[in-house]
């Protein structure tokens, strides 16, 4: 049995394969990771084509610093994410800053409410994916189809105890997106946060 803190053998082989320039694990790795890259980015930018170049901007990263990730840290995912929200936020800054100042209005406090707004929505949407399946499934079922407890347990097949722990337990986590106000507070994702 693996020590309970030791990384991954999956994080520590890729993390050795990118180290040593081995093209097949970034094709690996993006194959893997490119959907949760390219959904964060586009939950904090709003925007198809900014989200693309950080996708971009994450896996040239990845190539060209694959020592940045230490898998004793924490998950590759998790270090991913880390690095496309720091990405995201920076440009959101920026581009936000600049029709800020192009247009002569906006106060960096409004700056910093809207990048706090998206940084939380992109948390809220990494917890989300990666919730257990049970979690997510009920939900789902509760608020995107509007299911009470009682019908999310028929539609889930379990009692109704169960669907109440899932449904507390997944809205326990969720709420960890807006307890994480600052980066790397105790209720982010671990190795989810970092300077943004």
């Amino acid at each position: 049995m693996a020590k309970k803190d030791a990384p991954p053998r999956w994080d520590r082989r890729m993390q050795q394969r990118l180290a040593s320039g081995e093209a097949a694990a970034l094709g690996e790795l993006y194959d893997r990771f490119a959907s949760l890259v390219h959904g964060l980015a586009h939950r904090v930018l709003g925007d198809e084509q900014a989200a693309d170049g950080i996708t971009r901007e994450v896996f040239a990263h990845v190539w060209e610093h694959p020592d940045a990730y230490d898998p004793r840290q924490g998950p590759l995912r998790s270090w991913v994410a880390a690095l496309t929200h720091r990405l995201a936020v920076q440009r959101l800054r920026a581009t936000v800053g600049a029709a800020q100042a192009r247009e002569g209005g906006g106060s960096p406090e409004e700056l910093e409410r809207r990048v706090r707004r998206a940084s939380a929505a992109a948390r809220a949407d990494y917890i989300v994916h990666s919730m257990p399946a049970p979690l997510r499934a009920a939900l789902e079922l509760a608020y995107f189809q509007r299911r009470d407890y009682r019908q999310t347990a028929v539609d889930l097949g379990v009692t109704d105890d169960e669907a109440r722990r899932r449904l507390r337990l997944g809205l326990q986590l969720l709420s960890t997106a807006h307890d994480a106000g600052a980066p790397d507070s105790p209720g982010a994702p671990p190795g989810y946060g970092g300077a943004a």
